[in-house]
């Protein structure tokens, strides 16, 4: 149990890690890559329920897919590209798991692997909820005033696979992401 408990503090440093990509549009507090993981989490959830596909595994790959991050941190694509990224962070990701008991280690290896494999309808799935959250990050941010953060919005169609993710997308970047609460608002003056 104590290999868990290491295991659960190392995960809550993700609280701690900022999402760097956003720091190029000048935005010195951008959300942490734990926030990023939880919404990715639902978004994959929901396109798994649009797709019929399972369920479980898209949301397993969507919640451990940057738990490397904790030790390597999050580096965005720029920084990405002057390091060997894809082994520093299945580097990471091996030790990472290495203290955990079977069958939890073997079953968070082997849906990170089918994530990177990107074969099956789910890994594509899990993958389009990345990139769809990023993009949903985007549009807020570009409401907030971050105007090139137009520029994520644009790179998520090109990199959208399924249908789902693509009519989301398509909705995404036109919608206030204020709009939830100022209806909760209007209704609230007419109770």
């Amino acid at each position: 149990m104590q290999e868990l408990a290491r295991f659960l503090f190392e995960v809550g440093y993700l609280k701690k890690v900022s999402r760097s990509g956003w720091w190029l549009l000048g935005n010195s507090i951008p959300e942490s890559v734990a926030e990023h993981s939880f919404r990715c989490a639902i978004l994959g959830y929901f396109l798994a329920k649009l797709e019929n596909l399972d369920t479980f595994k898209v949301i397993m790959m969507c919640l451990f897919h940057d738990l490397h991050e904790s030790r390597i941190n999050d580096l965005h694509k720029i920084s990405q590209s002057y390091i060997n990224f894809e082994e520093a962070e299945s580097k990471a990701s091996h030790e990472q798991l290495e203290s955990l008991k079977e069958p939890e280690r073997e079953e968070i290896k082997s849906t990170l692997k089918e994530l990177s494999d990107q074969e099956s309808m789910e890994s594509i799935v899990a993958r389009d909820a990345d990139i769809l959250e990023c993009a949903i990050q985007a549009r807020e941010y570009q409401v907030q005033g971050y105007e090139a953060a137009v520029d994520w919005l644009e790179r998520a169609k090109d990199r959208l696979r399924s249908e789902s993710s693509k009519r989301l997308l398509s909705i995404i970047v036109h919608s206030d992401p204020n709009e939830w609460w100022k209806k909760l608002k209007d209704k609230s003056k007419t109770l």
